[in-house]
């Protein structure tokens, strides 16, 4: 099984910036969490602040053959349209994931253009969002 972890703009700068929203971890504490967990699941971790580059990433699907995503597009869940067709283009399954509760920010955060052709929503819970979404979708190839 091979899942693409796609974090986009201003993912980046994790560890460094509102720490009180999005904690002390970097985008590093991420790989090295999700790859310890031992799972039988070839994992690609990218993160880009252009729209071209996550664009091109997704479309890489028809080569790439990812069996699942796991996305968290920062800002660009809220206003980006061509990232929701890129998805759409090439039917990569999903799940959303936010690392604040974007539900208890401001109100723009409240939409997003990914969730109704999402798998699930995951919110609020910090890296573990990562980690139960891949422990879901691990659990839909077993059949459980």
């Amino acid at each position: 099984m091979k899942v693409l972890v796609l974090n986009g703009v201003n993912l980046n700068m994790l560890g460094k910036r509102e720490t009180e929203l999005y904690g002390s971890e970097t985008l590093n504490d991420l790989e090295t969490r999700l790859t310890s967990l031992n799972k039988d699941v070839d994992l690609e971790f990218f993160q880009s602040n252009s729209e071209e580059d996550i664009i091109n990433k997704i479309h890489s699907h028809k080569e790439e053959k990812y069996d699942f995503g796991i996305f968290n597009f920062g800002a660009h869940t809220h206003t980006n349209i061509a990232i929701r067709d890129a998805i759409l283009s090439v039917k990569l399954p999903f799940y959303e994931v936010h690392i604040s509760n974007v539900y208890a920010r401001e109100e723009f955060r409240h939409v997003s253009f990914f969730s109704d052709i999402a798998e699930g929503s995951i919110v609020g819970f910090g890296f573990d969002g990562y980690e139960f979404a891949l422990l879901k979708i691990l659990r839909n190839k077993n059949g459980s």
